[in-house]
């Protein structure tokens, strides 16, 4: 489409004339043009204003940017026009052309008038004042002819200063801040916006893996992001190059609209030789070829930015370090709290029961029975505590031996059963125990004792922290071989205990098997324990070979607790058919 200017354009602008809201600096009502715009003499944008900047779709501010060396206004064949400039800056000779200049999608042909501004006496000029008209608008860019030409000395010097600039940004950015997201993404913005791309990404690189994922862009708005896409190195030569030699690779890409190839640079930022991140960057209206200072310039980039990533890579570890050891610390202290609490409960009921025999304060012998049953039981209460605080300072300190030896485990259950079944029977809560169904004995391979400290664990926990409904106990039996210690087993057997009590909700399950950490602090202070429980029963099922999951819907909805242990040696399961049959005889 276009727009002739001579019979069509006053028509257009006059029905919209009253509606623009008119951006004028301090010359415009003086000079009454409709175009008034001056440049230094490498092209930068000092002030403009443009009556039909909002009809045309042209945003003075994105023109005009806060660093001055942007132009997204400007010259289809910027070197001529610059020659031109710098022509008349030498001469002090006011000249009148015609000119293409695009903005976005769009170009104008504008018929200006470029005067020089005097300077002082004995000085040089460097700013000129441009006034014009536009002549014809075009949507379609593809329309206009461009001529493409090797760069001369002032353009080569003039892009020479514009990214020496560049990189003198981008270096104070990187200073100026240790956050590695931060970082990239002024990186590309800068990269992208200064360069005029098409698009600019950042990608984190790993030795290890052969893929690498975009976690910062810069793209027009015509394209599509590539935000958290995965590159496969593989399929893609310019990066796998740039990663293998640590030097900038150049590309063309067929199929740009302006001139023959579309180029796209690819390096690899470093620190001390070894990759760490990609930068890829495809040129938008770029038609001469990279300069060997220019590849060496993006080399410089890329290795800053490297340097600039192990720094605040390293800064992030140490600060991760720093708060795990800070949350170790606090809560090492909230556990020797708790524990202390827990050691002081029975330690003084002891004494206070023994201070009332010594002192003849029983009434009868059932009575001063009934105190030294009470001290008993507290002292076993005790001595429980400690073997947990003895089991943990064994398991961190690596001094955990288990003797493992074949298990009954109908034998195991009904221990279990006679220990914890008046418990739950105390909270009037159900207690159900469920064997596989076999024809002969289940024999696992573990530590009795331990596979007992175990359950007993589990068990207690269910039912401390069940306040209504019950505890359900049942096995069953994984026939797939594994392999433990350079001996092969035929299967696992699977523990279950699941309960319908105050559950725990999914945010907060990464911490029950943590060392010193607490679910909650309060749950603690209100149902006892020293939150070492399942901790030591998960080190403990480790250690024999098995594995200990935890299962909550969430906070009110029960849980389920689940640890394996090899199986021995594998038994003869009962079908539900010989039931049935066996039940009949019955």
């Amino acid at each position: 489409m276009t727009i002739t200017a001579n019979s069509q354009l006053p028509n257009l602008f006059s029905q919209n004339r009253n509606s623009i809201n008119n951006h004028t600096d301090y010359m415009s009502p003086t000079l009454g043009a409709e175009l008034v715009y001056t440049q230094d003499e490498s092209g930068r944008y000092l002030t403009f204003c443009w009556q039909h900047s909002e009809l045309l779709g042209l945003n003075p501010d994105q023109i005009i940017d806060e660093f001055n060396d942007e132009a997204t206004f400007e010259p289809v064949d910027k070197v001529a026009y610059l020659e031109r400039l710098h022509q008349i800056l030498t001469s002090l000779v006011p000249e009148k052309l015609q000119c293409w200049f695009s903005y976005g999608q769009e170009l104008f042909e504008l018929e200006l008038v470029i005067t020089p501004i005097m300077p002082q006496l004995g000085k040089a000029a460097t700013t000129v004042l441009v006034m014009g008209r536009l002549l014809q608008a075009k949507v379609n860019i593809s329309k206009v002819d461009v001529i493409t030409k090797t760069p001369t000395q002032i353009e080569l010097a003039l892009r020479s200063q514009q990214h020496q600039r560049l990189v003198n940004r981008i270096t104070k950015n990187i200073r100026r801040n240790l956050d590695i997201d931060i970082i990239w993404q002024q990186t590309v913005d800068s990269l992208g916006k200064v360069l005029r791309l098409e698009r600019c990404i950042i990608c984190p690189y790993q030795p290890s893996s052969s893929k690498v994922r975009v976690i910062a862009e810069y793209h027009q708005p015509e394209c599509k992001s590539l935000l958290g896409v995965d590159i496969n190195l593989a399929t893609e030569p310019a990066f796998a190059q740039a990663v293998a030699t640590l030097e900038p690779i150049v590309m063309e890409v067929p199929g740009y609209s302006l001139c023959p190839h579309q180029k796209i640079l690819v390096v690899a930022t470093s620190y001390q030789d070894q990759a760490n991140g990609l930068v890829a960057l495809t040129l938008r209206d770029e038609c001469y070829p990279l300069t060997d200072a220019e590849i060496e310039l993006a080399k410089e980039v890329a290795d800053q930015l490297g340097t600039a990533i192990a720094h605040a890579t390293l800064y992030k570890e140490l600060e991760a370090a720093r708060q795990k050891a800070e949350d170790a610390s606090r809560l090492k202290s909230e556990f020797l709290a708790n524990v202390s609490h827990e050691i002081r409960t029975p330690l003084n009921g002891m004494i206070g029961f023994l201070k009332l025999i010594l002192e003849g304060m029983a009434d009868d012998p059932e009575e001063q029975n009934q105190f030294l049953q009470e001290a008993h039981h507290l002292s076993i209460h005790l001595l429980n505590i400690i073997n947990d605080i003895l089991d943990i300072a064994k398991i961190e300190a690596g001094k955990m031996d288990l003797d493992c030896t074949p298990v009954q485990l109908a034998e195991l259950f009904s221990d279990v059963d006679n220990f914890m079944r008046p418990q739950a029977e105390m909270r009037n809560l159900s207690f159900r125990m469920q064997m596989p169904s076999t024809s002969d004995e289940i024999i696992v391979q573990g530590n009795y004792q331990r596979l007992l400290q175990v359950m007993l664990n589990l068990v207690g926990n269910a039912i401390k922290f069940t306040q209504e409904g019950g505890i359900t106990i049942s096995a069953d039996i994984a026939l797939k071989k594994t392999k433990f210690q350079d001996q092969e087993y035929p299967g696992m057997v699977r523990v279950r205990v699941a309960d319908t009590g105050i559950g725990v909700s999914l945010d907060k399950q990464d911490k029950l098997f943590q060392l010193f950490s607490q679910v909650d602090g309060s749950r603690t202070r209100q149902y006892g324990g020293t939150g070492l429980g399942l901790a030591i029963s998960q080190k403990l099922v480790e250690a024999m070979g098995g594995e200990v999951h935890f299962y909550s819907l969430g906070e009110g909805l029960g849980s389920t607790v689940t640890f394996t242990v090899p199986l021995y040696q594998q038994p003869l399961i009962v079908s539900s058919s010989d039931n049935d049959l066996q039940n009949g005889i019955c």
